[in-house]
């Protein structure tokens, strides 16, 4: 596998264009007939919802319509999400036959993505491996713990690796098995480490609209749809957030 890793340079890696649709910038760092890549804005929807605010398929469909002149409802493919608050690199299918391919490998286990999250405190396990069964309430748009065999119950599993500790604060990295809405917040909240910035899950002294949630998409691969090689993706969090304490290009 490894001789088919596919790590774009530091040059690759750039953004190759800067759109803004209904004011909002969409970074797009790759393209080609079959996918692209974009880094997600924080507090921007992965798809359409009820707020009717502007998201980031429909900023992708907007930007391929302009740039390749089409008329019409130009075709992408939603492959995965990031919840709202969550910002980071998201890769968009641009044909039936890559949204497919790339469906298959989450369900496969092959689609592998790595957060990032600032938290309070220090976890008392430097490495673990979480397993519980969550579920969420759509109405109050909050997930819970419950027992395993209550109606509804989705089993949610990821890891997680304490990389730094400053000022009361910690930088882990984790890496989902499972992708449930949610987890990430509930699980590290769940350990008594909320993630910085979340007053759901975390303290409500934090304020929402001035601090965004501290967790980030940091690093993303997954096999070509319809080349045999392997593409990483790597992106840093916004250097105007509480990132900046920690040393990240020592771990992106």
């Amino acid at each position: 596998m490894d001789n088919l890793e596919n790590s774009l340079n530091k040059n690759e890696l750039k953004v190759l264009k800067e759109v803004f649709v209904n004011n909002q910038p969409l970074d797009v760092i790759y393209e080609d007939n079959h996918i692209i890549v974009i880094v997600k804005p924080q507090n921007v929807p992965s798809q359409p919802d009820s707020s009717g605010d502007i998201d980031a398929l429909t900023m992708v469909k907007n930007y391929i319509k302009e740039k390749y002149n089409k008329k019409g409802d130009a075709f992408v493919g939603l492959v995965h999400r990031l919840d709202r608050p969550t910002g980071g690199v998201m890769v968009f299918a641009k044909t039936s036959k890559a949204a497919s391919r790339l469906s298959l490998q989450i369900q496969e286990g092959l689609f592998e993505k790595t957060y990032f999250a600032v938290v309070k405190g220090t976890p008392k396990k430097k490495k673990d491996y979480l397993v519980n069964y969550i579920k969420k309430d759509l109405r109050e748009n909050k997930a819970s713990f419950v027992p395993m065999l209550e109606q509804g119950a989705k089993r949610a599993e990821l890891s997680y690796e304490t990389l730094q500790e400053v000022n009361g604060l910690s930088l882990l990295k984790i890496n989902l098995k499972t992708g449930r809405g949610h987890q990430i917040r509930l699980q590290l909240s769940g350990i008594g480490c909320p993630i910085y910035g979340d007053a759901k899950y975390g303290e409500n002294s934090w304020n929402l609209k001035t601090t965004n949630l501290a967790l980030w998409a940091g690093i993303l691969r997954f096999k070509h749809p319809t080349q045999d090689k392997f593409m990483l993706f790597k992106v840093e969090p916004p250097e105007n957030s509480v990132f900046k304490i920690f040393h990240m290009e020592k771990v992106i």
